[in-house]
């Protein structure tokens, strides 16, 4: 295990320095680029500008940049363009705001993307098949900023509609979904704030977790049904073992290896993969950090985000190539 994890590290950390200076160079070769700054401010006289970049270290050649922006950013010195402030504890700020809209969206998905799944597969060509096909297709075909109206919509307003002669309301709960918590709950409980955000974080995990689900649904029933027409499967049934132990002891189990990296490749959504659903929901989360840097031309946030997005995805892999060894016990370090 140890030798490994040290080959593991060392090709890794090579890769990773190769990412930081494909990123920063390309930050830099890119159109308005940061040696090219402009403060907009048509007052700005050329001495102000002159000493703008040299405040930012924008003056100085390009390798002597790199060596001083990574050194700020692991010491905490490293500076906004956008508002001068601290880039690492604003990202720290916002990591927490974003781990749990993550997290919640993570379990949605694969606690229910793994039962629907194998169910259909199990029931091939049945109705439950059949409209399990067609609302994941649907759910996988409509804009995730359009569900996410929707969701607005349902349950702030609420939606009316005639029944037996009557008008029946659904969802309307008027009450405030959008941001991180309810303006002028700072100064109530704990119990009261812990509450009004986990209201706040339940409509944009479910409205992200749908269109992961229903991909992921559709990979569990493809794998599933390769492996069940698999030999072992049926000298498995043929032993007269139950069914729920060739489903899920040797079937399900076969067919975890391609899950198994994509686990490890969900890890960096952990910056971008809600960055729709933090925008409209006003969620500040890490996505919505990185969509307003780059509108603003933040650079030191933009490379920094790039960067710690590199570290999550080399973590991801090399936790999925310890959990090969888990699943598949064939597989040796």
């Amino acid at each position: 295990m140890l030798p490994f994890l040290l080959r593991a590290l060392h090709r890794k950390a090579w890769t990773l320095l190769f990412i930081s200076i494909v990123s920063f160079g390309v930050i830099h070769l890119a159109p308005g680029s940061p040696s090219q700054i402009d403060p907009m401010n048509p007052r700005f006289t050329k001495d102000q500008l002159q000493r703008y970049r040299a405040a930012f270290d924008l003056d100085k050649p390009l390798y002597v940049q790199y060596g001083l922006f990574y050194r700020q950013l692991f010491t905490g010195q490293l500076r906004s363009f956008k508002d001068n402030q601290p880039v690492l504890p604003k990202l720290v700020e916002r990591a927490q705001n974003s781990f749990p809209l993550f997290v919640v969206e993570t379990i949605l998905i694969w606690c229910f993307a793994f039962p629907l799944g194998i169910g259909t597969a199990i029931r091939r060509n049945s109705w439950l098949d059949q409209a399990t096909t067609v609302l994941v297709f649907a759910l996988i075909s409509v804009p995730g900023f359009y569900l996410a109206y929707l969701g607005l919509v349902f349950v702030v307003d609420g939606v009316t509609i005639p029944w037996l002669g009557r008008t029946l309301t659904l969802g309307g709960l008027h009450v405030d979904v959008v941001g991180i918590q309810t303006f002028g709950r700072e100064a109530v409980g704990f119990w009261s704030r812990w509450m009004d955000r986990t209201w706040h974080l339940v409509l944009p995990a479910v409205l992200a977790a749908t269109a992961g689900v229903a991909v992921l649904s559709r990979y569990v029933r493809s794998q599933m049904l390769e492996v069940i027409g698999s030999d072992y499967v049926r000298t498995a049934r043929a032993k007269g073992l139950p069914e729920d132990d060739v489903l899920y002891r040797h079937a399900l189990r076969n067919g975890l290896l391609p899950f198994v990296t994509m686990l490890g490749l969900l890890i960096p959504g952990l910056i971008g993969g809600a960055v729709i659903f933090e925008t409209i929901f006003a969620w500040p989360g890490l996505g919505r950090l990185g969509y307003e840097a780059i509108l603003a031309r933040d650079y030191p946030v933009v490379i920094a985000l790039n960067f710690i997005a590199a570290v999550l995805t080399l973590v991801g892999t090399l936790l999925s190539d310890l959990l090969y060894m888990v699943v598949d016990p064939r597989i040796r370090l």
